[in-house]
């Protein structure tokens, strides 16, 4: 018997060597192929998104089309993460300017919130599943913005694929469904919820048609209407109707007065290689902050397997993220020091600062608790070399759980991320922009971009971003490796903290890291808590050969998506 055990083990590590010897030498192992395909590619977090994104590239559309039209498929499909009640923001590069575009669709406070109107919780911060949370909802106006300047096909073309499926329903995948079935625990009793989104008194299960037809019509009057449809029409009005009714602070004024923002993107190098983001009141900037710490570090001899790899990954990140908490608000009402934290001799005094035998404890100023966020990221890119990363989100998954039944969406939760501290750069205005989460991201070379990217997942996404640079550009992992590869992900307590870090956090890492690397990190005093329901983020690339011009696509593994071309 021992012997066939051994003969049987034998052949078990034939068969795993064969089937790693698949892949070109070098190479880890990967949940799928990286796709690869000539004249344009989609990836997004929903396999029937993606396809209506492929169909608008074969009808001739352009990358920014194909992501409008993948993005409104999202908000019915996961309505978990996105739709029209929330924010977007989306990086274009356009090989005919040869120019990157930042778009900043994030929306603003009410006129008539401030901060003494707002019943703080006990922790000083603002109810997160409540009206006081709301802020104009900018993705319309973002699809807008970016088809009046890229579009190519009309937008009715654009939205009809979704418009279809929500009269007729779409089946419900299974990190959705999970998702879903959370939400509902959280969300069941806000006004309107269960109405559009507990079809039957509950959540839709794993394969089970999602219908909309409240939504469909919404849509329908976009697509005729245009974005005044929504911001100075019909559906301004029922929003409007439905805040009075629930007791929030939207006026016709706040949402007539809307408009995102057109934005140069901030950079920094990368051993070589150049990394875009957008400014604030986004968070890119800790993203750049993080890398321009971490490449005082060789990352590369040091290996994933190497505690010092991950101790200074999460150090890095502590740094950047006291930046974050103390700089990054709406810069028209206090504008960051960003080309001072870009500083590489700035970044070098931050690494000085990291003890490689200790995790800090204390890094002043100190984080914000942002905690989980849901959120979809796509990426798109035709035939003419035009890329697109796009995120768009209703912050906390079904956003404040509050939803207008004749619209078929919610509004979302992104100004709980104000602070109610007087003084503090974020502070709640009226009429002011919150610190954002959701980030867009491009990787290139000599000031060409070769690829769109993002990491979604609330305070995950600057750390998703900058560990997906790492694995691509320190250890030589390939497009779909960089995503799949194990990640850390760092944040605060769940005690109230306000913006400073209480000792040192909290570190969670994924199953991929090893026992060994675990218990040295614990002994350096990071506090390891296990990752039970925690986002390690969701990932989306698309990389451009520039020589050839052939597109590499990769979907997150830890989502329902995948990336397809043609």
């Amino acid at each position: 018997m021992l012997k066939l055990v051994a003969v049987l083990v034998s052949w078990a590590l034939i068969g795993s060597v064969a089937v790693a010897a698949d892949r070109p030498e070098g190479h880890s192992f990967a949940t799928r192929s990286v796709t690869v395909a000539r004249h344009g590619m989609v990836a997004a977090a929903h396999p029937l998104a993606v396809q209506i994104g492929l169909d608008v590239l074969k009808r001739g559309g352009s990358a920014v089309d194909a992501a409008i039209a993948v993005n409104a498929a999202l908000g019915l499909m996961e309505p978990v993460s996105c739709g029209l009640g929330g924010d977007l923001f989306a990086m274009v590069w356009d090989p005919v300017t040869a120019k990157l575009y930042g778009l900043n669709g994030s929306g603003r406070a009410p006129l008539a919130l401030t901060p003494d109107k707002v019943p703080a919780e006990k922790d000083g911060t603002i109810p997160v599943y409540s009206v006081y949370s709301w802020t104009v909802p900018g993705c319309a106006d973002g699809w807008f913005e970016l088809h009046k300047r890229f579009g190519r096909l009309p937008m009715k073309e654009l939205l009809a694929p979704t418009i279809a499926y929500a009269r007729e329903g779409v089946p419900v995948p299974q990190i959705i469904a999970g998702s879903w079935a959370r939400g509902v625990r959280v969300f069941g009793d806000k006004p309107g919820f269960a109405e559009v989104f507990m079809p039957g008194g509950r959540a839709p299960a794993e394969g089970e048609p999602f219908a909309n037809p409240a939504l469909a019509r919404t849509l329908e009057r976009l697509a005729a209407g245009g974005r005044d449809a929504y911001y100075r029409g019909e559906i301004a009005d029922a929003i409007v109707a439905f805040s009075k009714k629930v007791g929030g602070f939207f006026s016709k004024e706040d949402l007539a007065r809307h408009a995102g923002e057109w934005q140069e993107p901030i950079s920094t190098t990368y051993h070589g290689y150049q990394v875009w983001e957008l400014p604030p009141n986004g968070q890119g900037l800790a993203a750049l902050e993080m890398l321009n710490v971490l490449e005082r570090f060789d990352l590369k001899a040091m290996g994933r397997d190497n505690p010092d790899f991950w101790h200074v990954m999460v150090e890095a990140k502590k740094l950047a993220f006291a930046d974050r908490a103390r700089y990054y608000a709406d810069p028209t009402f206090s504008p960051a020091p960003v080309a001072a934290l870009l500083d590489k001799a700035y970044a070098a005094r931050q690494a000085r600062r990291i003890d490689m035998k200790k995790a800090a404890r204390d890094v002043e100023p100190g984080a914000p608790a942002l905690g989980r966020g849901d959120t979809t990221f796509l990426v798109t890119a035709d035939e003419r070399g035009m890329m697109v990363a796009l995120i768009q989100s209703n912050y906390t998954g079904f956003g404040s759980g509050y939803v207008i039944p004749e619209l078929g969406f919610g509004i979302h939760s992104r100004g709980a991320l104000f602070s109610l501290q007087a003084g503090h750069p974020n502070v709640l205005a009226p009429g002011k922009r919150p610190f954002h989460t959701i980030i867009p991201a491009f990787l290139g070379k000599d000031g060409k971009p070769l690829m769109a990217f993002g990491v979604m997942g609330g305070d995950m996404q600057p750390q998703g971003h900058a560990q997906v640079v790492v694995n691509l550009v320190d250890l030589g992992m390939n497009l779909q490796e960089a995503g799949d590869a194990a990640r850390f992900y760092h944040t605060e307590d769940n005690e109230p903290t306000g913006t400073k870090m209480k000792n040192g956090g909290v570190l969670h890492l994924e199953s991929g890291v090893g026992q060994d690397v675990r218990q040295e990190l614990i002994r350096r005093g990071h506090r390891l808590v296990e990752a039970n329901g925690v986002v390690f983020g969701g990932y989306q690339a698309i990389w451009r050969d520039p020589a050839t011009g052939v597109y590499f696509g990769a979907s997150e593994s830890r989502k329902d998506g995948c990336a397809a071309g043609y």
